[in-house]
């Protein structure tokens, strides 16, 4: 991955090598290999065979350290493996944010388009929802007009980055999300960023679920987002009818799928090849990308 943004700390295996022996001088000794990985919040480091290192780039992803913590403590029994917090260090060695040690989950990220077990996340995402613990508002548990203007200005900036992009179609298909009825039920457990890679997978089936910092309580049609960019036209029924969405929350989850991926397209096309392709996924899944 290039740099993402414009105020990403740097972040190197030296740097981690120097903090983890810093501060944690029981795993000083272990090998420390940097991770490929789709995220963009967060550097990702293993850590010998059974933890991980993760450090926030940017300043606005530090306080994400923190709030993981607490949502992970607080989440009851699920199907399918959360990570566990083994230790959260200090800022040293020139190193601004708090960072935090994680212990290794086993699996493959999920790839859109690719063959990934409906039923599973269905049921992970029924059983969140069902969890009764008090949290924070989900970052995406709000209603889709909270981010209207943002999505309006990113279907204007991706129709000038010459994409095979439909801007009038985008702009359909939000208007009509935006009209869909709004949640008037309690507000739900969600993850609220089931990206591809945040899903382990292995041999198809789920078997853990990361990034847990934008977890919290609200409209659960955010965690309908992997419909769009995960499934396929074939499999999407299979999870509608699984987790149960009505019409409304359908197409409100829709219109959550689509402001994700007009927002991370412009952003991230030059710098994050995993978020870039999902982003095109989900546009030709919503019928978004000109042939």
């Amino acid at each position: 991955m290039g740099r993402m943004h414009a105020d990403e700390h740097a972040i190197d295996t030296a740097l981690v090598r120097r903090l983890v022996r810093g501060q944690f001088p029981c795993w000083g000794y272990l090998p420390v290999t940097p991770l490929a990985s789709g995220g963009t919040v967060n550097a990702v480091y293993r850590l010998g065979a059974d933890l991980t290192v993760r450090l926030p780039l940017t300043a606005g992803g530090a306080a994400d350290i923190a709030k993981e913590r607490r949502v992970l403590a607080t989440l009851g029994s699920l199907p399918v493996a959360v990570p566990a917090v083994a230790a959260v260090g200090e800022p040293a060695e020139g190193y601004p944010w708090p960072w935090a040690v994680h212990r290794w989950l086993d699996g493959e990220p999920a790839l859109e388009g690719r063959a990934a077990s409906v039923r599973d996340l269905a049921e992970f995402v029924v059983a969140l929802r069902a969890s009764t613990a008090d949290g924070p508002p989900a970052y995406r548990g709000k209603p889709l007009s909270s981010v209207d203007a943002g999505v309006r200005r990113a279907i204007s900036e991706l129709e000038r980055t010459g994409e095979p992009f439909d801007a009038s179609a985008a702009l359909a298909r939000w208007t009509s999300a935006l009209a869909a009825p709004q949640w008037t039920g309690p507000p739900c457990w969600l993850h609220s960023d089931l990206m591809p890679s945040n899903l382990l997978l292995r041999n198809g089936r789920l078997t853990g679920v990361l990034d847990w910092a934008t977890a919290g309580l609200g409209d659960p049609a955010c965690d309908l987002i992997p419909a769009w960019n995960l499934f396929t036209a074939a499999t999407r029924p299979v999870f509608r009818d699984a987790v149960g969405a009505d019409d409304a929350t359908w197409a409100r989850g829709r219109g959550w799928a689509l402001a994700m991926s007009v927002i991370q397209l412009p952003y991230y096309r030059h710098t994050n090849a995993v978020i870039s392709a999902n982003a095109r996924h989900v546009l030709t899944e919503l019928g978004c990308r000109k042939p």
